[in-house]
């Protein structure tokens, strides 16, 4: 039976590409996603790909969803952590709700979504979860406190938690994205993001489907001796 992989926020974006890739390689793909019906529906309708939805950053949510889908298909193998939100402020001006909604959907989803499924990947000696990172995380980023602090707490949690999976065939990798042409970069003013694409040394945007197919390599038997690792894909702007 083809293994399971679940990618939150799979619906657009990155996510999209990641389960259109997976499946691509024979996965049986599900797509996590917390409000956006119309995008979950058009991922049914132009590829097949089912989606639960539920908030990854309700811990009891992941547990119920994780549960649903082994009764619905199988247990999941593979956990792509891609669900992620900002609230962009300086400091001065971000007020708690703006750091604690980050913090519980970033970098608590990741956990949440762990906690669901790493004791059965244990078990059963195999299994795949990969974090989407960023370059923020790595390098900071002005006015993104929430936001760099989580991504930075998905790499410490990446190489903690593969020391656990290690022994029984569980790896635990992320990938750290740079500017990737999305819509959320696309929401930058375009005299930012010229001034960002100046700083790219191979002098463009990264492709969702450049993430995906790392992600690809991660979830793969050939990369079974890989664990602990965060693969960069920035275009050399960062080079970590």
């Amino acid at each position: 039976m083809a293994r399971v992989a679940v990618v939150t926020g799979g619906t657009r974006g990155i996510g999209r590409a990641i389960c259109e890739q997976l499946q691509s390689e024979g996965y049986t793909v599900l797509a996590s996603y917390a409000g956006n019906d119309a995008a979950a529906e058009k991922l049914k309708a132009e590829t097949g790909i089912a989606s639960y939805k539920f908030d990854v950053g309700d811990h009891a949510a992941c547990q119920d969803a994780c549960t649903q889908i082994a009764a619905d298909i199988a247990p999941v193998d593979v956990v792509v952590n891609n669900a992620g939100i900002t609230r962009d402020g300086t400091l001065h001006r971000m007020s708690f709700d703006d750091w604690n909604e980050v913090m519980r959907i970033n970098l608590g989803g990741c956990f949440n979504m762990a906690k669901a499924c790493f004791p059965g990947m244990r078990e059963r000696g195999w299994g795949r979860i990969v974090n989407i990172g960023s370059i923020n995380g790595q390098a900071g980023q002005y006015g993104q406190v929430n936001y760099a602090a989580a991504k930075s707490g998905i790499h410490g949690f990446t190489k903690a938690l593969a020391q656990e999976g290690a022994k029984s065939g569980v790896t635990v990798n992320a990938i750290a994205p740079g500017y990737i042409d999305t819509d959320m970069v696309a929401a930058v003013p375009e005299p930012v993001l010229e001034k960002i694409v100046a700083k790219i040394p191979v002098g463009r945007l990264g492709q969702a489907g450049e993430i995906a197919r790392g992600v690809s390599f991660l979830c793969s038997e050939e990369a079974g001796f890989v664990t602990g690792s965060t693969m960069s894909i920035n275009g050399g702007q960062h080079m970590y």
